[in-house]
C-alpha cells in the first residue's frame, strides 16, 4: 500500500506540473516549447532521461561481469557529446529544424529522408520499450502481483498515465517534468547508497576505500584486444553511441532544440555530457557495495531488487527504490512518445500543423508502445543494458551512415537505392557476427554500431555520383 501511495503522490506532482505548463499549449509548444526553455533545466533533465530505469537496475549489476569497465564507454560519451555540440547542433540551428531528419531530405533526397525517419521510429520505439519494461516488471512484482492484477493491465495503466500528462504540453511540459524526475532519481540513489554503507558499518571514507580496493573496481582494460571490454573498443563505441543515440536521435535533440539559441544548446550539451561519468560512477559504486552485502551469486539485474526486498529497512528502501525507478523510467518514456509523435507528424505525414492528427498519433504511439513492451517481455533473455546497446547497433547504424555521408562528402547517392542499402547493412552485420563467432569464436560487441555505419556509408558511396 505504501508503494502505491508513493506512486500516486509522485504522479499527482507530475500532473500539477503538466497543468501549469500546458495551459496555453499549441503545436509549437508540443514540438519545440516555443524555443524558450532554459538551457540548464534542459541539461539537468536530460541526465535523468538518459539514465532511465535500465541504468538504475542493470548498471550496478554490471560489476559482476565487467567490473567498472563501463566507465570506459562513458568517457567515450564525452567525445561524442562534444562532436554533437560543435558539429551537429550548429547545423540543426542554422537550418531551423523541428525534426533532425528533414536535413536528410534537403541534403540526400526524399527517400533518404523517409528512411532516416522510419529507422528512428523503429529504434526509439524498441529502445524505449526495453527501458520502460523495467518499471513495469518492478511494479508488477511489488504492487500488482500481490493484488492479482495482470501484467497487461499494469502496462496499459502506466502508459495511460504518460499520455495524460504529455498530451497537451508535449516537450514544453517535459522540460519541467524531467527536472523534477531527475531530482527524485538522484535523491533516491544517494539515499540507497548511504543505507548500504550503514548496513556495512562503514563511514563514507571507509566505503570509498573499500570500493577502491575491490577487484570489481577495475576500470581500464588494455591487455587483450580480443576482450569485449578492451579500452579502445569501449571508448570508440561510446563516442559513436553518444553521437547516434543523442545527436542523431530526435528524442534527445528535440529537447536541445527547445533552447533559446545555439550557444545555450551547446552549453546544455557540454554540461550534460560531463555529468554522465560521475552519475554512472555512483551506480557502479553502488554495485560494488551490494556485492559486499549479497555476494556474487545473483544475476546482475536481480542484485539491487534482491537487496531492497530482503533488507531490514525494507519499507523505506522500497519507497526510495520505487521513486528512483519510476522517475528514471518515466523521464525517458514520456519524451520518447513525444518525439515519436513529432517525427510521425512532421516527417511521415507532413502535417505538423494538424492538431487533431497530432493527438490521434500520440494515442496510436502509446498503443504501439504497449505492444512492444509485451513483445519484449516474451522474447528477452539478456541483460537489459546490453539489450539496448545491441538493438541500437543494428537500428542506429544506418542513421550514422546517412548523416556521416551527408556531412562529410559532396556526393549525391542514388536516392531510390537508399532504403535497400539501409536495410541490407544491419542484415550483413548480423551475418558477419554469426560467421565470426562460428569461425574464430569472436563476438562483436558495441563496435558493431561502427561496422554497421561503415557498411551503410560504403553502400551510399558506391551508389553515388559526385555532386555538382
Amino acid at each position: 500500500m505504501m508503494i502505491l501511495l508513493t506512486v500516486l503522490a509522485y504522479f499527482a506532482i507530475l500532473f500539477g506540473i503538466s497543468h501549469l505548463t500546458s495551459r496555453r499549449a499549441d503545436n509549437n509548444t508540443f514540438y519545440r516549447a516555443n524555443r524558450r526553455a532554459p538551457w540548464y533545466m534542459v541539461a539537468f533533465g536530460m541526465v535523468g532521461a538518459s539514465i532511465s530505469g535500465v541504468t538504475f537496475v542493470s548498471v550496478p549489476g554490471m560489476v559482476l561481469t565487467s567490473q567498472m569497465t563501463y566507465l570506459q564507454m562513458c568517457l567515450g560519451f564525452i567525445v561524442g557529446y562534444l562532436a554533437i555540440a560543435f558539429v551537429l547542433l550548429p547545423l540543426y540551428y542554422r537550418l531551423n529544424l523541428t525534426t533532425i531528419y528533414s536535413y536528410l531530405g534537403q541534403r540526400l533526397g526524399e527517400r533518404s529522408y523517409l528512411t532516416g525517419a522510419c529507422f528512428f521510429l523503429l529504434s526509439k520505439m524498441t529502445g524505449a520499450a526495453v527501458r520502460f519494461y523495467v518499471v513495469c516488471i518492478i511494479l508488477q512484482q511489488f504492487v500488482f502481483d500481490p493484488v492479482g492484477i495482470p501484467f497487461l493491465v499494469n502496462v496499459l495503466l502506466m502508459v495511460a498515465l504518460i499520455w495524460l500528462y504529455t498530451r497537451r504540453g508535449g516537450i514544453g511540459t517535459l522540460v519541467f517534468t524531467d527536472t523534477f524526475q531527475t531530482v527524485c532519481l538522484f535523491t533516491a540513489l544517494i539515499m540507497i547508497i548511504f543505507t548500504v554503507i550503514s548496513d556495512l558499518h562503514f563511514t563514507v571514507g571507509e566505503a570509498i576505500d573499500a570500493i577502491a580496493a575491490s577487484p570489481m573496481s577495475r576500470i581500464f582494460v588494455f591487455d587483450d584486444w580480443m576482450l569485449p571490454h578492451h579500452f579502445w573498443k569501449q571508448f570508440l563505441s561510446g563516442a559513436f553511441i553518444a553521437i547516434v543515440m543523442t545527436g542523431l536521435d530526435q528524442d534527445m535533440m528535440q529537447k536541445n532544440l527547445t533552447c533559446k539559441s545555439l550557444r545555450d544548446a551547446q552549453k546544455d550539451m557540454c554540461s550534460y555530457g560531463m555529468a554522465f561519468v560521475p552519475a554512472n560512477l555512483l551506480f557502479l559504486a553502488l554495485g560494488v557495495l551490494l556485492t559486499m552485502v549479497l555476494g556474487t551469486g545473483l544475476k546482475g539485474d536481480a542484485m539491487l531488487p534482491a537487496y531492497i526486498q530482503n533488507n531490514s529497512h525494507s519499507q523505506l528502501l522500497m519507497m526510495l527504490f520505487t521513486i528512483g525507478i519510476v522517475a528514471a523510467s518515466f523521464s525517458s518514456a514520456d519524451s520518447a512518445l513525444t518525439s515519436l509523435t513529432t517525427s510521425y507528424c512532421v516527417d511521415i505525414s507532413r502535417q505538423a500543423g494538424n492538431e487533431r492528427l497530432r493527438k490521434q498519433t500520440h494515442i496510436a504511439m502509446c498503443l504501439f508502445f504497449v505492444l512492444f513492451i509485451l513483445l519484449f517481455r516474451a522474447l528477452n533473455s539478456t541483460s537489459l543494458i546490453n539489450a539496448i546497446y545491441t538493438i541500437a547497433s543494428y537500428t542506429y547504424g544506418p542513421l550514422l551512415g546517412l548523416f556521416t555521408f551527408g556531412l562529410f562528402t559532396r556526393r549525391q547517392p542514388h536516392d531510390a537505392l537508399v532504403p535497400l542499402i539501409c536495410i541490407a547493412s544491419p542484415l550483413l552485420c548480423y551475418a558477419l557476427d554469426t560467421a565470426t563467432q562460428h569461425l574464430w569464436d569472436y563476438h562483436f560487441g558495441y563496435e558493431l554500431l561502427m561496422l554497421n555505419g561503415l557498411l551503410t556509408f560504403t553502400g551510399l558511396w558506391l551508389s553515388s555520383l559526385k555532386k555538382k
